[in-house]
């Protein structure tokens, strides 16, 4: 079995871990990605310079499989990779709800399967992904899946029981963040701003926030407080953004993201 990395699905986190792979110095001769539509498949190989292939060619001989297709896809998928899979080859799904067990299931027994949680910030080398081991993957096959995607942002190992809740939290997330940013962005205009003026004030602010998080090590009270003068701007706003429930609001959000997280894999 060679090195090769088959990508099964070349939608935008398909081609974003493949250009983060080749980024990271993979040949791309050890590349190769499977696109049912012809035409993407011939744009992703033009744009790469990486093989695309049939499902079932793309697989043979792979020492990795990443399944990055709509979940709804995936059990006819696995039909076609299963007869084809190497033995030992590890599967990396990328699909959001779906257990390892519905992989398991499905491929020849003993086949280590690990999860993934990403998110769209993948497409900037900046994503967070949460990975969960199968039943017979390893502490080797989780380190070859961190990395993987270690070549498209950070990541972090967690119990699979916990990959709903990754779901809420980090693969949900940013929306939350682009919400927070429009309404930011309104406000300023509707206060009279240009809206180029405000998209660049709050675009770095947000920047700024989110590495000062990172860098300092700080918890996000300690951060606020140190923003929060008494009788300030700041503690005017922030008055009114709890008199509305925002905590409540992010809470409710999250678990409403996590409750259909798990109904999706029951589905």
């Amino acid at each position: 079995m060679s090195s090769r990395i088959a990508v099964l699905g070349g939608g935008r986190i398909g081609e974003a871990l493949l250009g983060g792979l080749l980024a990271a110095g993979r040949e791309p001769g050890d590349l190769v990605v499977a696109e049912k539509f012809p035409a993407r498949a011939e744009e992703l190989s033009g744009a790469l310079g990486i093989t695309a292939a049939p499902v079932a060619d793309a697989v043979r001989g792979a020492a990795t499989v990443v399944v990055a297709v709509k979940p709804q896809d995936v059990v006819g998928l696995l039909g076609e990779v299963a007869p084809v899979l190497e033995p030992g080859a590890l599967v990396v799904s990328l699909c959001a709800g779906l257990p390892t067990s519905l992989f398991e299931g499905a491929l020849p027994g003993g086949t280590p399967v690990v999860r993934v949680m990403p998110n769209t910030p993948m497409l900037l080398g900046a994503a967070m992904c949460a990975i969960s081991a199968g039943a017979h993957a390893g502490d080797e096959h989780l380190a070859e899946t961190e990395a993987l995607l270690g070549t498209v942002g950070a990541v972090l190992r967690i119990d699979e029981s916990k990959q709903d809740i990754a779901t809420a939290v980090s693969g949900s997330g940013p929306a939350y963040f682009f919400l927070v940013a429009e309404a930011m962005i309104e406000a300023g205009v509707a206060l009279g701003l240009t809206r180029p003026a405000a998209t660049e004030l709050t675009v770095q602010t947000a920047l700024g926030a989110a590495r000062m998080l990172r860098e300092t090590g700080e918890h996000p009270a300690v951060l606020r407080e140190n923003v929060t003068s008494p009788a300030g701007t700041t503690a005017a706003a922030l008055r009114e953004l709890e008199r509305h429930g925002i905590r409540s609001a992010f809470a409710d959000a999250v678990t409403a993201a996590h409750d259909r997280s798990v109904e999706l894999g029951r589905s």
